[in-house]
């Protein structure tokens, strides 16, 4: 699979051949729902908590006596029933995290990529570079191509300055190659991928 390769000013500058067993797989959208539901899951706090009736500070003594009263059987002030009570199965700290197989995540990153691909929504640029460093001229850039919502890749080393200049641009992400993934991939509506980048990956998955 060939894609031309641009600058960030719009200009060409060659092409590339994309291994078809990256970015030329058929999309499986139960891989890719199975990934991003694994993504969100792990990244859940999991802090949500309530107080039992064993955590309330509160007197265990009996709150009246057994018979006599006309009134129910009661033990405990601390009952859920009860006027700053204990919760009755509230929720717990826990770790939302499941388990994926190492094979099907590294198998949905393919298919995410592949996805793009296959619509038309991915671009590779030769070099992530910007040499001032400023918000407006990089965002200029990417009007210029057409990029209003999109996920950039670089390689392993960001460009200082690059980073710098899109951080603050809404709807833009700027990750390194290490920190591709399925979730950012899919939320943005178009990936793009520094020459740099493409060889990383290819070298992964090789």
């Amino acid at each position: 699979m060939d894609i031309k390769i641009t600058t960030l000013a719009g200009g060409e500058a060659g092409s590339v051949t994309l291994a078809d067993e990256i970015f030329g797989l058929e999309p499986r959208q139960d891989i890719l729902q199975r990934m991003v539901r694994y993504q969100l899951a792990k990244r859940q706090q999991g802090t949500h908590q309530s107080l039992g009736r064993a955590e309330i500070a509160r007197t265990g003594a009996k709150l009246y006596k057994q018979k006599g009263t006309g009134r129910a059987r009661h033990g405990s002030a601390r009952a859920p029933q009860f006027r700053g009570g204990g919760k009755a199965h509230g929720p717990v700290s826990r770790s939302h995290a499941h388990d994926l197989p190492k094979k099907v995540r590294a198998l949905a990153l393919r298919h995410a990529l592949s996805s793009k691909a296959k619509s038309g929504g991915l671009i590779v640029i030769d070099d992530l570079v910007s040499q001032d460093g400023k918000t407006k001229a990089t965002l200029s850039q990417f009007v210029g191509l057409g990029l209003t919502n999109a996920l950039i890749i670089g390689g392993a080393q960001l460009d200082a300055n690059f980073s710098r200049s899109a951080r603050n641009i809404p709807n833009i992400d700027v990750l390194p190659v290490q920190g591709i993934n399925v979730y950012d991939i899919l939320r943005r509506q178009t990936l793009v991928l520094s020459k740099a980048a493409v060889e990383a990956l290819e070298e992964r998955f090789k």
